[in-house]
């Protein structure tokens, strides 16, 4: 047996919190001669965990890291008993499990395999491999533990606290091992992949395979703010949370959604700075995607600014956005009906199209008003000239997409939960407005409507004064000193507030208003966390596309029935080559012949489940 070395005698380990006792395993010389004795298997590895550069092309047709990992490699031929890998990992040998199935009925949770060639296919796996090339021996290595984060993402399970109320068993026979992986493995793994402070550049790869995937849905690109509201004990920055109404300590994250709604990539925002002040840098993030392409940019009035416009376009982008401030109102004469087909939908408006003039006249823009029943307008602005007036219209009012984007992932992907409760130092000298500044502001404006109260008081007394009784103005003065000796105080008191406050910075540095450390939420894992939740959200969307030519409430109750199919109990059947997957039939007939056409869709795509080669096949039972 050249290269290999056998353990004749008994040997005892202790794995998980479990004594086990190995008899007569076999370890390649090879890779026990490379591992250095000396270090943890973590340490040993520590300098081959995150390569300085991108791994080689793929094999499109083959399923991701399942040839360039020693994983490839197994130890166990039971797939309910896998300690030879767990020892493996313990040595330093072992960079992940390898997925052993086995064949059974009903599995729970199973028919989130569905998923799997949505998500191979925006190539994820691949994308994790090359930004972070492995998380070193391990049993849960990164493609595991990638996987299992993404199917908690589509099975519901918002955080990893919530693995406690599943049992690892159940969960472990879809991911093709003994038991997935727990609470604090998940953590760890993802704490290890935070600090390596990779997540934006993760995000980029995911996006430029998102844009090669789906070239047609980037010529719209939404762009809105989310802000997630932060109830901890740090002192952090405020936000305006338009949903509560109300300022609020919170973090801002910036989205960028194509023109199906689907996001593409996610920017933390620093200290919650405007849409205006993102705009350029999301912009420059956006043009190495679509390459010299000229994508319109659709924003709400949060990003509303004629200088800004001028930049957008000196960019090489179109703008399509509100109007804000104060404009003249169209006749209503001007208005006429348009119309514009989508799908078999013909929506109709009534608008006014007409050329209108920025920056006193340097920036022209066409203008789009729409007119409600009741009378209300509506103006946009856009730079785009080709399409017709209800196009713009359209593509305008879609940006509610975006905000039933952001309030979908709230509800069903928790997209507001906190990642981790630690803080990074902010920057210090950033500045925010004054409070001196805006006490003095309140007591000016106090005083002023004091005057004010005073001087409308001695205008009426002027009104009802009889002239019988005052025949002179003089007389009236004379009468009314008093009166007139508070008026004149409080003059004198405003023309003071406003010299003091005259005195005062609108802005200083935050440091100079505290005492404590200026820091904000620590951003790399709370990323990392949107961009599996981005992912999980993508291929569901997918899934939502394939079965809507054959469901006819497709926009009504598609993600439901996605939702549904993902979460049922299938039935696994392995062969040498083929994992099979057969679904419960779903509650209705209709439902279930959706689902078997997007079966039938999956099936052609030749996907192999990740770290196997084994080609996944499925299918859906007859309710019959």
């Amino acid at each position: 047996m050249a290269g290999w070395q056998r353990w004749d005698a008994p040997t005892a380990i202790r794995l998980d919190g479990r004594d086990y006792l190995l008899r007569g395993k076999e370890l390649p010389l090879d890779a026990a001669e490379s591992s250095n004795p000396n270090l943890s298997a973590f340490a040993a590895s520590a300098a081959t965990q995150m390569p300085a550069k991108p791994a080689g092309s793929s094999n499109p047709n083959l399923s991701a890291l399942s040839s360039t990992t020693t994983s490839a490699r197994s130890m166990d031929t039971n797939p309910a008993d896998r300690r030879g890998d767990r020892l493996l990992a313990c040595l330093g040998l072992l960079e992940d499990a390898v997925p052993l199935f086995s064949s059974g009925s009903s599995i729970p949770r199973a028919g989130v395999l569905l998923a799997l060639p949505a998500l191979i296919a925006g190539g994820v796996f691949e994308c994790a491999r090359q930004v972070y090339g492995s998380l070193g021996p391990s049993f849960y290595g990164l493609r595991t533990s990638l996987l299992t984060l993404l199917l908690m993402a589509l099975w519901r399970i918002k955080r990893p606290e919530a693995l406690k109320e599943h049992s690892p068993q159940d969960l472990g026979r879809v991911l093709g091992l003994d038991r997935a992986p727990e609470v604090k493995t998940l953590r760890r793994k993802l704490a290890r992949l935070a600090a390596s402070e990779r997540a934006a550049q993760f995000g980029r790869a995911l996006a430029q395979r998102r844009v090669k995937l789906r070239a047609k849905a980037v010529g719209f690109l939404y762009v809105d703010g989310h802000v997630r509201v932060y109830h901890g004990q740090h002192r952090l920055p405020k936000a305006h949370v338009a949903r509560m109404r109300l300022p609020m300590p919170a973090t801002s994250d910036y989205w960028i959604n194509d023109t199906a709604g689907d996001p593409l990539f996610v920017v933390t925002a620093e200290a919650n700075a405007s849409l205006v002040r993102m705009l350029p840098g999301l912009l420059g993030q956006v043009r190495p995607l679509v390459g010299n392409r000229r994508v319109t940019v659709v924003f709400d009035r949060g990003g509303y600014s004629p200088k800004l416009f001028e930049k957008i376009l000196a960019a090489g982008f179109d703008l399509l956005t509100y109007r804000k401030g104060r404009y003249p109102r169209i006749p209503r004469q001007s208005f006429g009906p348009h119309r514009t087909r989508q799908g078999r939908q013909m929506i109709p408006y009534i608008l006014a199209d007409q050329e209108v003039r920025l920056l006193k006249g340097k920036l022209r823009l066409r203008q789009v008003t729409r007119r409600m029943d009741n009378g209300h307008q509506t103006p946009i602005l856009t730079s785009r000239r080709d399409l017709p007036a209800a196009q713009v219209a359209y593509r305008m009012f879609e940006r509610w997409r975006q905000e039933n984007f952001f309030k979908y992932l709230r509800e069903e992907y928790a997209l507001d939960a906190l990642a981790e409760y630690a803080v990074v130092p902010a920057d210090p000298t950033r500045e925010v407005p004054n409070p001196a500044r805006a006490a003095a502001d309140a007591k000016l404006r106090q005083a002023q409507a004091h005057v004010d109260r005073l001087q409308a008081e001695y205008g009426l007394e002027a009104l009802n004064s009889l002239e019988r009784q005052r025949r002179t103005m003089r007389g009236f003065k004379i009468a009314k000193g008093k009166l007139s000796r508070e008026i004149s105080n409080a003059l004198e008191l405003v023309v003071r507030l406003e010299t003091r406050r005259d005195k005062l910075p609108r802005r200083v540095p935050v440091q100079a208003l505290t005492d404590e450390p200026v820091v904000k939420l620590a951003p790399e894992r709370k990323h990392l966390t949107n961009l599996i939740k981005m992912v999980a959200y993508q291929a569901e969307s997918d899934l939502f596309r394939m079965i809507a030519p054959y469901y006819r409430r497709v926009n009504d109750e598609g993600r439901t029935l996605i939702q549904s199919a993902l979460a049922g109990a299938a039935d696994i059947k392995v062969t040498d080559r083929e994992l099979r997957l057969t679904l419960a039939p779903m509650s209705s007939a209709h439902k279930t012949r959706a689902i078997a056409a997007m079966c039938e869709q999956l099936n052609k795509s030749d996907t192999l489940f990740p770290g196997s080669t084994l080609r996944l096949l499925y299918a859906i039972r007859d309710a019959s």
